[in-house]
């Protein structure tokens, strides 16, 4: 199979679907081609040489890496990629088309078989490609939370771990997930105060244990998320439904509660958001201010530390890319975990929460691929 590999183009997006070292797995004895275009590693600290070097071609537009079988990004298609999108492609990347009704109806007109990081299941109903990135983004909130409660970016003026004498910044953590555990793990370190809400009672105990109370838990619900955030100098919006576009936890009246100069991230804007007034920003221009609140929104916040999470997450999706280029479609029909990653295939939308976001219908994968 022929393999291309863009260059992401997405504002600030460094980085890069596949490493020399996946390169060589997929290229080994002959095995598949991979199309890599120019410079497509640079922003990762990977130069073109260290895949030429892994077997791969070097192509020297978008053009010719998209002309390929399988085509592996990290971001979704932005509007000058729409072009590309054809019946007979297989595209691998995060997708998060509940958030995107407009690519949604692209990839099914074309009818694309599109495959979603983000919607690749295990039994046991982990996430396994969506893991790694939430692992970095949970971790970076805290980071970019702190700076942004500088007064000189238009924060409350609030140190994370204060100071002898003065209080700490107080933290409010909105779900216990991947994302919510790396968050709080990193504001704990950093020596703030830290409220942790979610619906699993069992979550909540876990982090009770784990923390040995410098953690608060509190059992998520409109009333407790209301009365917490009234206190908050930083909230991070960790909820994440597979597939589905996040519920509102924050409505726009409750921002009137919060305090002047608080800060809000929500990692979940991707999926549209937890928070009513999210929407999408980018590195380039990450925050704007609604009664008084500083929200940031970017929707690829791992792609800040490329190089990392580069590496981390083709630790997690080469499994699955050497699946697909070593069986196609069949791939899809075998395993359950791929599977479930597929979101449009032949014009028809195969993710029920794609489909209940919009209103659409719904055709399960078993059907498309056997039909």
């Amino acid at each position: 199979m022929i393999i291309g590999l863009p260059k992401e183009i997405k504002d600030n997006e460094y980085r890069v679907a596949l490493t020399p070292g996946a390169v060589k797995a997929l290229t080994a004895g002959g095995r598949h081609c991979v199309l890599v275009e120019a410079g497509a590693g640079l922003g990762s600290a990977i130069a073109d040489d260290e895949y030429v070097n892994n077997g791969a071609k070097i192509v020297a537009n978008a053009e010719e890496a998209w002309a390929a079988d399988l085509v592996v990004k990290v971001k979704e298609p932005v509007a000058n990629e729409y072009s590309y999108l054809r019946q007979d492609l297989i595209l691998f990347t995060y997708l998060h088309l509940a958030a995107n009704k407009t690519l949604t109806q692209i990839l099914l007109e074309r009818k694309v078989t599109a495959v979603a990081y983000e919607t690749v299941q295990l039994q046991n109903r982990q996430l396994p490609l969506l893991k790694p990135m939430s692992e970095v983004a949970g971790r970076m909130a805290t980071q970019v939370g702190a700076y942004i409660l500088q007064k000189n970016e238009g924060g409350r003026g609030v140190l994370m771990g204060g100071v002898p004498g003065v209080a700490p910044a107080n933290v409010v953590v909105l779900g216990g997930g991947t994302v919510g555990a790396n968050a709080a793990r990193i504001a704990v370190g950093m020596g703030a105060q830290v409220t942790l809400l979610d619906i699993n009672h069992d979550r909540l105990t876990y982090f009770d244990d784990l923390y040995n109370g410098r953690i608060h838990t509190r059992k998520s619900n409109l009333h407790a998320i209301a009365e917490a955030i009234t206190t908050a100098d930083l909230v991070i919006g960790a909820v994440l439904l597979p597939g589905e576009k996040t519920p509102w936890l924050i409505t726009k009246p409750m921002l009137k509660q919060m305090k002047a100069g608080s800060v809000i991230v929500d990692v979940a804007v991707d999926q549209g958001g937890c928070v009513e007034t999210s929407k999408p920003t980018t590195h380039s221009h990450p925050t704007f201010e609604i009664d008084g609140v500083v929200h940031y929104c970017v929707a690829n916040m791992p792609g800040a530390v490329p190089r990392t999470s580069t590496f981390v997450l083709v630790n997690e999706t080469l499994e699955y890319a050497l699946m697909l280029a070593d069986q196609g479609l069949t791939a899809l029909r075998l395993n359950s975990a791929l599977q479930s990653g597929l979101n449009t295939f032949g014009g028809h939308l195969t993710h029920q929460g794609v489909a209940s976001a919009f209103g659409m219908e719904c055709v399960p994968p078993t059907a498309v691929l056997t039909s």
